[in-house]
């Protein structure tokens, strides 16, 4: 093949078309637990859940409700994944050599948002959320009081005990969430997330007529199970709720993953190496919402 602009362009269309099609065929949970907010600067300010807006009875002036001295922001960062063509493969015709790597290049890009958001997850036992606690933690500042939503019961389908024990009594902490002026929030759980680890345990427990002993079980149906691999702890699970505009975790993108290429001909890694360059660049962060929409448990039992 000769080599000039035409075809140079014509090349990297190519790869460009690979890399779009592995992006859009990429599985992703996500969306299932987290929301998006785009950022248009380096960082985003969620000092603003701390003020939960809820209707009240107006009576005299209207309240304004403040923030509170909370800081809490996710700053943005830069991820890249890059791919090297030799112009020879090009000049040879043997471009589809690079076939499995634009896939990988495309369907890693789309994996981004889920690699951020359970990272995120993954530190909420010990990663301060924007009250200055830890996302999952035992006293979360609430009007004159505190509130929990982390604990170390394991996931259990063995009885009814266990099984209230962990999910029964994270389920009903979580319905019975104040705001500051304790007025019920209206936390209904929704999904049941885990890690490969307790996926038979936690579909078992939702999906179920009865427990392992042979009772019936009433918590069956109460939540989706959602298993996702990037959850790296074997006795960890949370329970969500994310029926709400507001969601417990945030995927904030700056710059949408996109695939980006150099095909310059007199580019000096073309020059001097005979290289020419494609792959995906992003911009983005993740972080954590509002806390009273997951509760926790490390599942250690202690």
């Amino acid at each position: 093949m000769l080599i000039n602009k035409p075809s140079l362009v014509a090349v990297f269309t190519s790869l460009k078309t690979i890399f779009n099609n592995a992006f859009a065929a990429a599985p992703s949970t996500w969306q299932k637990i987290a929301m998006e907010v785009p950022s248009n600067s380096g960082q985003n300010d969620y000092s603003w859940l701390s003020n939960f807006p809820r209707m009240r009875r107006w009576v005299g002036a209207k309240v304004a409700k403040a923030l509170e001295a909370y800081k809490y922001t996710v700053v943005n960062e830069d991820f890249e994944a890059t791919v090297e063509v030799d112009r020879n493969h090009i000049e040879d015709d043997q471009i589809g050599i690079y076939k499995p790597q634009a896939q990988m290049a495309g369907w890693s890009s789309a994996q981004l948002p889920d690699e951020l958001v359970y990272e995120v997850i993954n530190g909420g036992f010990n990663k301060l959320t924007y009250d200055g606690q830890y996302h999952f933690d035992t006293d979360h500042p609430v009007g004159n009081g505190i509130a929990s939503n982390r604990s170390t019961a394991p996931l259990s389908n063995a009885n009814l005990a266990a099984a209230t024990a962990g999910y029964g009594s994270a389920r009903t902490a979580m319905l019975k969430y104040d705001d500051d002026e304790g007025r019920s929030l209206n936390v209904t759980p929704n999904v049941l997330l885990v890690g490969p680890a307790l996926e038979t345990t936690a579909k078992a427990l939702m999906n179920n007529d009865k427990f392992a002993d042979g009772t019936p079980n009433p918590y069956k149906g109460t939540a989706e199970v959602v298993m996702d691999a990037r959850i790296k702890s074997d006795t960890a699970w949370f329970l969500l709720d994310t029926g709400k505009p507001v969601k417990p975790f945030i995927y904030q993108p700056r710059k949408k993953p996109e695939f980006v290429q150099q095909i310059s001909l007199d580019a000096p890694d073309v020059f001097n190496l005979k290289k020419y360059k494609f792959g995906a660049e992003a911009r983005a962060a993740a972080g954590f919402g509002f806390w009273q929409l997951s509760f926790g448990s490390t599942g250690t039992g202690a």
